[in-house]
């Protein structure tokens, strides 16, 4: 039978691995902007109106909201977790993808 030990050597070296990473994460973070709503009359100003204010806000977006909640009800009921929970999540999404979209910030380098 197969064991594997892990020395303390290999251990202090994972460790030290783990905490490079870390401060290298910290070290590398950069500023973020606020996605804010465009003007009207601003540039790709016609594509965000079509694609969130009459798609998300209306009621295409209402009613696929509450249809994939319901697929999520449906799998968590028949004990399928992962993909009813992840319907859950995107019809969480898509409900409220119109106070997200202008709620989220864009990493800019």
């Amino acid at each position: 039978m197969f064991t594997h030990h892990i020395t303390s050597s290999r251990k202090a070296k994972m460790m030290t691995l783990f905490t490079l990473v870390a401060a290298y994460c910290l070290l590398a973070a950069s500023n973020s902007m606020a996605v804010t709503t465009p003007a009207s009359g601003s540039f790709l100003y016609d594509l965000y109106d079509i694609a969130v204010v009459q798609i998300l806000q209306g009621p295409g977006g209402f009613v696929g909201g509450c249809a994939v909640m319901i697929i999520a009800c449906v799998l968590l009921i028949r004990q399928m977790i992962l993909p009813g929970a992840c319907a859950m999540l995107g019809g969480a999404l898509l409900l409220k993808a119109d106070s997200l979209v202008s709620s989220l910030g864009a990493i800019i380098s």
